[in-house]
């Protein structure tokens, strides 16, 4: 049987491009491992936060916006954003700060709305309501029901060993099982260099960066839910509130060698506790539970959506970094929109910028 779209990648990437391209042809999803959303996707902070990236992404997220709040009755929770600078970090908290278009409050003020934060650690403190949690697994699910809804499949324990280019499209063997298609859609994540290698197509360079992440409880006697995310000044930690608990990450962006099932590193983890631990008056003494995730970027941490420009019928949706969630909508929408031959709604210079042309 011959599909229209062959999508390699079961994240959120692949499964809101699946359902955009659903509506255009048979899609056939593949995703190497025995659950959707199993890397990157599923380790996400899940926080919604438009004006929170490069231009592009911003574009992105703006554009995304709608469909967070409609989807399957909307997808987005409030949380709020509290950036914190401690001494020294003057200049990143007036950078930060403006970008996203935060409040300035005082320490005490700060401390008002987190109770657990110490405001004699407190530098600078700025806030916005305009900060949201994302069901995830919401979100997830929704895209994958759309594709069966169309017809189309999503095939887990997928892994894909071959790729080959014929006259009509592409031959993919995975699982024992060879399928075909007209148009290959790579969104693997932080294998899609790698799947474009195997189909014979130029790789982007896309580096895999290794992220952190630390459950811990909440201070004693607190109850964290209506917490905003507390960010540090520069992105150098994040703290956020997660069932009852706190996550907390060193917003670490370590390099490795070669995609793989991430683990933390145990410095790493020290050392966003300790940041973390600047800022509230109650001590971290355990952690239960830790775990990591691969975000991926481009040379220039820009996505690359779209059609290769060397390669016929070859669509890379990859290069999400952290933002795959709240640009996903719109990013999904706009890859279907070029494979339909569609003007898309985003500006053509945005449109330009996320191209893969540009790496040719």
């Amino acid at each position: 049987m011959t599909h229209d779209f062959l999508i390699i990648g079961g994240g959120i990437a692949g499964l809101s491009a699946g359902a955009h391209l659903a509506a255009l042809g048979k899609v056939l999803l593949l995703e190497a491992e025995p659950a959707l959303a199993y890397h990157a996707s599923g380790r996400s902070a899940a926080l919604y936060e438009a004006q929170y990236g490069k231009p592009t992404t911003i574009a992105l997220n703006l554009a995304s916006r709608a469909d967070h709040e409609t989807l399957d009755g909307g997808v987005l929770s409030p949380r709020g954003l509290m950036l914190l600078a401690g001494p020294g970090e003057e200049d990143l908290f007036a950078h930060d700060a403006g970008q996203m278009g935060l409040e300035v409050i005082s320490p005490a003020e700060a401390a008002a709305l987190v109770p657990a934060l110490n405001p004699q650690a407190i530098t600078g403190a700025a806030v916005h309501d305009d900060a949201w949690d994302i069901d995830t697994d919401r979100l997830i699910q929704h895209y994958a029901r759309v594709i069966r809804s169309h017809g189309g499949r999503v095939q887990t324990g997928a892994s894909v060993t071959a790729i080959t280019r014929h006259a009509t499209g592409w031959q993919v063997t995975a699982a024992g099982q060879t399928h075909e298609a007209r148009i290959l859609v790579n969104a693997a994540g932080a294998w899609a260099d790698a799947i474009a290698a195997m189909a014979g197509v130029a790789p982007i360079g896309l580096t895999p960066l290794r992220r952190s992440v630390a459950r811990v409880p909440a201070p004693t006697g607190h109850d964290v839910a209506r917490w905003p995310m507390l960010l540090g000044a520069g992105e150098h930690w994040y703290a956020k509130p997660d069932a009852g608990q706190m996550i907390v990450s060193p917003a670490d962006e370590d390099p490795v060698e070669a995609p793989h099932d991430a683990w933390p590193e145990d410095m790493r983890l020290a050392e966003g506790i300790a940041s973390y631990q600047h800022f509230v008056t109650e001590e971290v003494t355990r952690l239960t539970a830790s775990w990591a995730g691969l975000r991926t970027f481009a040379p220039d941490r820009t996505l690359v959506l779209g059609p290769d420009p060397e390669s016929p019928g070859f669509v890379w949706v990859a290069g999400q970094g952290g933002y795959g969630f709240q640009t996903a909508p719109a990013a999904a929408r706009l890859v279907a929109d070029l494979v339909a031959g569609r003007a898309p709604v985003l500006p053509e210079a945005i449109v330009a910028a996320l191209s893969p042309v540009r790496f040719r």
